[in-house]
């Protein structure tokens, strides 16, 4: 028997979702939890509150040299984490 319109789990949450409004809180939510898997133990040491807010990460850091290091590749650091989520969350990264 053969089913008819079969359609992915995962695509129906993501659909729920953003019927629901839901979407964007939960991008968002996935950016907080990505800084920490992208940017390994080592960065995570370091870190504080991590962040989003009007498209933008805000990421508080305990060390200067770090921020320094950081700030040199933010763009990129953007395009990483933005790719790691699967959407365009934010536009930009704010070290505190």
């Amino acid at each position: 028997m053969r089913r008819q319109k079969a359609v992915q789990i995962g695509e129906l949450v993501n659909q729920f979702l953003r019927e629901e409004g839901l979407e964007t809180p939960y991008n968002e939510f996935r950016m907080e939890k990505a800084w920490g898997e992208v940017m390994g133990q080592g960065i995570v040491r370091y870190t504080g509150r991590v962040f989003v807010k009007s498209q933008a990460l805000y990421v508080e850091l305990r060390s200067s040299v770090i921020r320094q290091e950081l700030m040199l590749g933010r763009q990129q650091l953007v395009a990483r984490l933005n790719n790691y989520v699967g959407a365009q969350v934010i536009q930009k990264i704010v070290f505190i």
